[in-house]
Formats: C-alpha cells, sequence, structure tokens
C-alpha cells in the first residue's frame, strides 16, 4: 500500500508546484510541461529500477544526463532551474520509497514550500536586477553608477560592466538596485493622481 501513497502524494506535491506556484507567477506553459514531464518519467523509471534488478545507479545516471541536455537546450533563468530540480526531486523521493511514507510526504511538503517562498514576488520586493543598455561610454565605475542611479530610479548596489563600446558610444551593464520607499500621498489629492507611475522591470 506505501508504494501506491508515494506517487500519490508526488503527483499532488508536483501538480501544487507547477500550477499553483509556477505558472501563476510565471506564465511559461512550455516549462510547465516540461516540470510535469520529469517528474512522472523519473517517478516511474525510479519505481520500475527499485521493483527490478538493474542498478539503480544507472537510471539515475541516464537522468542526471538527460537533464543537462535539457538544461543546455535552452535559456533557463535560475528560478526555473531551480523549479526543475524540484521537480526531479519529487520524482526521486516518490519512486525510491526507501523512507517512511510521513517522512517522505514531509519532504515533499518542505520542497514545495521552500520553493514557493524562496520565488515569491512579496519578497525582496525593493531589489531588482536588470541588464541596461546606456547611451554612452562610460569607463569611470563612479560616473556610470551615478547614471544608473538616475537611470532606475533607486540606489544602485552593484554594477557589473559587460561591454563598452567606444564606436557606438554605448555601455552594457548587469545593474542591481533598490528601489526607493515611495511617500504616501496627501489626502487631498484627487483619486487619480494617487495612480503611481509604472515601475522599473526586474
Amino acid at each position: 500500500m506505501n508504494s501506491l501513497y508515494l506517487p500519490l502524494a508526488d503527483l499532488v506535491a508536483i501538480s501544487l508546484l507547477c500550477l499553483a506556484v509556477y505558472y501563476p507567477r510565471h506564465r511559461r506553459r512550455d516549462l510547465l510541461v516540461a516540470f510535469l514531464g520529469v517528474n512522472v518519467g523519473v517517478l516511474a523509471v525510479t519505481t520500475a529500477l527499485v521493483n527490478s534488478d538493474a542498478t539503480l545507479g544507472l537510471g539515475l545516471g541516464l537522468f542526471g544526463v538527460l537533464s543537462i541536455i535539457r538544461l543546455r537546450s535552452l535559456e533557463l533563468g535560475q528560478h526555473e532551474v531551480a523549479y526543475y530540480f524540484a521537480a526531479l526531486a519529487l520524482g526521486l523521493l516518490g519512486g525510491l520509497g526507501s523512507l517512511e511514507v510521513p517522512l517522505t510526504v514531509l519532504l515533499m511538503a518542505v520542497l514545495v514550500a521552500v520553493i514557493a517562498v524562496a520565488d515569491s514576488p512579496r519578497l525582496l520586493t525593493r531589489d531588482h536586477q536588470q541588464l541596461v543598455l546606456l547611451d554612452g561610454a562610460y569607463t569611470d565605475e563612479a560616473v556610470l553608477a551615478a547614471v544608473l542611479g538616475e537611470s532606475v530610479g533607486g540606489e544602485v548596489r552593484k554594477v557589473a560592466v559587460h561591454k563598452v563600446d567606444l564606436v557606438n558610444d554605448t555601455t552594457l551593464v548587469d545593474v542591481r538596485w533598490r528601489s526607493a520607499e515611495r511617500a504616501p500621498l496627501p489626502e487631498a489629492l484627487p483619486r487619480a493622481s494617487s495612480v503611481a507611475p509604472t515601475a522599473v522591470g526586474a
């Protein structure tokens, strides 16, 4: 009976991770299919290997190679890599069955909860990161930081220069900044003026 509980727990966990956490936040249907497919595939093969004479290490090594190929075939953000390996981990937990059912379910729940909290849009909402192409070739870091501060409208925390083009007079930088806290608007202002300006994307 335990062999039935763990796959069901895995399917519940991956469904919550994909349909309740990932997709509402990032809206990438192609990766939704990838996460679900990888999870169910790992679950199925791991379960089959555990209940056969095949070497479990061989199967896990095969999935490791396939996962590397998959990650190299498409540019993924770091948060999407985290979801990808979470899907793999859930499949392994559900398929191995080497732990007691309550402990396995607890580990699955903790994994989903950690990803959900770490990727929450409410976490560190004032911190941003973005590639910025500036109209001007800046070689002085202090001047560059000042220009970026005016451009992004916040406190520049770190700047990594990717390219300075002296011919086309441009600078490509990876900037991390902290947006300023907005002062509360006076109550006497009309309702239309209370609409906040569009924030710079992270």
